[in-house]
């Protein structure tokens, strides 16, 4: 397989939602707002932008919850957030982003790349189990949103 540690190009973003895409250009560029915001280094990150259904089937068979999520993300390197890393992958719901952005006055691509932004932080050990890590994370999703 290779190492990890000397991938050229550590970000791979999969587009496969049946109907719904997003440039590329645009994701990278939320990505990389967050990681020099928060100045980490990315080993290994893969996003999917993908359907409901893979959401939902990954946050309940992976993480053990039976419930609608717009983004679920996996920690690859379990040490990797305390050496200020990224080694992750993000799998975004773009079929909840299409259903909710105007509920939330955003545009289809700023609610894709909240949920983007949401996972990354989550891979940088960032959680929101409390009011107070949510009201946290969500300041940081606006500050990385940046003019999307």
């Amino acid at each position: 397989m290779g190492d990890r540690d000397s991938t050229p190009n550590p970000v791979a973003i999969h587009q496969v939602h049946p109907t719904c895409s997003l440039e590329e250009e645009t994701v990278r560029a939320a990505i990389e707002r967050t990681v020099e915001g928060e100045g980490v280094t990315i080993r290994e990150l893969n996003v999917v932008l993908t359907d409901h259904t893979t959401v939902h089937d990954l946050n309940r068979e992976w993480l053990g919850h039976n419930y609608e999520t717009d983004v679920v993300s996996f920690v690859l390197d379990e040490a990797a957030p305390a050496q200020r890393l990224v080694d992750g992958e993000v799998y975004v719901d773009l079929d909840t982003a299409a259903e909710r952005a105007e509920e939330f006055g955003a545009t289809f691509e700023q609610e894709v790349l909240r949920y983007v932004i949401h996972g990354l932080l989550h891979l940088m050990g960032y959680d929101d189990a409390t009011d107070t890590e949510r009201a946290r994370m969500r300041a940081l999703e606006d500050r990385y949103l940046g003019d999307a």
